[in-house]
């Protein structure tokens, strides 16, 4: 079974790859990561191609200016999806990983969303979004129960 593991900067790095360590060598990992990030693809132990897109916010980008990149970043991760044809898409919710898992949802892709483990008390933009569409959903806070209905609290990854 092949996995689309989209990486992010820092903890959201640390968070999936501590997971792909705890699902270890029985799956075929490929990697999306943001261009700009040259740190994460370092890191990386379990080998997979690794696909870059452009990130398609900062803070404070102006929202024409984040139009266009996540469109951008739509492309790159479809050109990705289609490369790859993954069993499924694991995200902690970097960026990219909202128009990368709107298109695998859309191509029949199973889409596994973990809101990561720093958001104790209220959602990421990435999980109010990706909570309603993913097919599996992980809270790592049993506070997020509540304002996620289909997520399923089992611990934190770090």
């Amino acid at each position: 079974m092949k996995l689309l593991i989209v990486l992010g900067s820092g903890g959201h790095t640390t968070e999936m790859l501590r997971l792909v360590e705890l699902l270890g060598q029985r799956y075929e990992y490929c990697y999306l990561v943001a261009a700009d990030d040259k740190l994460s693809p370092q890191k990386i132990t379990a080998e997979g191609a690794v696909y870059e897109v452009v990130r398609p916010r900062w803070k404070n980008t102006p929202l024409p200016m984040v139009i266009l990149r996540t469109l951008g970043c739509a492309v790159q991760s479809l050109a990705a999806l289609l490369r790859t044809r993954p069993h499924a898409i694991i995200s902690t919710g970097p960026g990219p990983a909202v128009p990368a898992s709107l298109l695998a949802k859309l191509m029949g892709i199973k889409v596994i969303y973990i809101e990561t483990g720093s958001r104790v008390f209220a959602l990421s933009s990435s999980g109010r979004i990706l909570c309603r569409c993913a097919d599996l959903v992980f809270v790592q806070w049993p506070e997020l129960l509540e304002l996620c209905p289909k997520g399923i609290y089992a611990g934190r990854l770090l």
